[in-house]
């Protein structure tokens, strides 16, 4: 769990190295590329089999998966790692909350809000149109937790999740051909972009993939949470994104609140 975390958070560093030549358009259309070929290699799915019911809400998928990713690198760009991966935390933070009935879990919401009101908060240097696209993640993650629900019930296996990958990764084709064909990419760009497709999906995927085996989901879901803090660390390390004490507190507050959902008890 620990090897997924970093990794994606790692990816994201790298493919931030990539936006002066190819853009975080151009940095997701690579990932998008690099996610489509590990899903299609472990899920091999059948597409002639696929019908009509099956193929809507994979569609639907492929086109919540590439906004997420375009969203969140966009967000990365403007307002730096650590507080755009907190902000789309938000997203499965409140699809957790909102299927609970608990006052603690009411607790836990108003700590995430007061949290993400905190990163949020009017400053002179505030990137609104950032913390936007960091908001717009959160809700593309939640939708595509949902979808992917529904894709699990009706394709078998990791099928639907490979197929909504090869969708998403045509719709980004033409972006891929467009930057070629105006400025070539540099070797270094293009391997940074590769890098953060790697790190960013197909390590994660395959190292969850594993972990789910061995790991209860609920410790899962609670190591989950680290992650924001986790995508902190490596862009003050690795990119040199400082933060305040008031930032560091808000994103423990979003952390704490899916912590304590997950640890405290349910009755029946």
């Amino acid at each position: 769990m620990v090897g997924s975390g970093l990794s994606n958070q790692t990816g994201a560093a790298i493919g931030t190295l990539a936006f002066p030549v190819l853009g975080p358009t151009g940095v997701v259309a690579v990932r998008q590329y690099v996610a489509a070929l590990v899903l299609l290699a472990v899920g091999r799915p059948r597409l002639r089999a696929l019908t009509r019911h099956q193929w809507g809400p994979i569609l639907l998928l492929a086109l919540v998966f590439g906004t997420m990713n375009l969203s969140l690198y966009t967000a990365i760009d403007r307002i730096g790692l650590g507080l755009a991966v907190t902000l789309e935390f938000l997203g499965p933070l409140t699809i957790a909350l909102a299927a609970a009935r608990r006052r603690v879990d009411a607790c836990c919401a108003v700590i995430a809000a007061a949290g993400a009101v905190t990163l949020m908060r009017p400053q002179p240097s505030t990137d609104y149109v950032g913390m936007g696209l960091g908001l717009l993640a959160a809700a593309c993650w939640a939708s595509y937790i949902l979808l992917n629900r529904t894709v699990g019930r009706r394709v078998p296996g990791a099928q639907g999740s490979a197929a909504a990958a090869a969708v998403s990764a045509l719709l980004f084709l033409p972006v891929g051909v467009v930057l070629v064909l105006r400025s070539p990419p540099t070797a270094p760009a293009l391997g940074y972009a590769v890098a953060a497709g790697v790190l960013a999906s197909a390590v994660p995927y395959l190292a969850d993939l594993f972990t789910l085996r061995h790991v209860p989901p609920a410790a899962f879901g609670l190591f989950m949470s680290v992650n924001p803090v986790l995508a902190a660390l490596v862009g003050w390390i690795g990119l040199g994104q400082g933060l305040g004490l008031v930032d560091w507190t808000a994103i423990a507050a979003v952390v704490l609140a899916n912590a304590l959902s997950i640890l405290t008890p349910r009755r029946g």
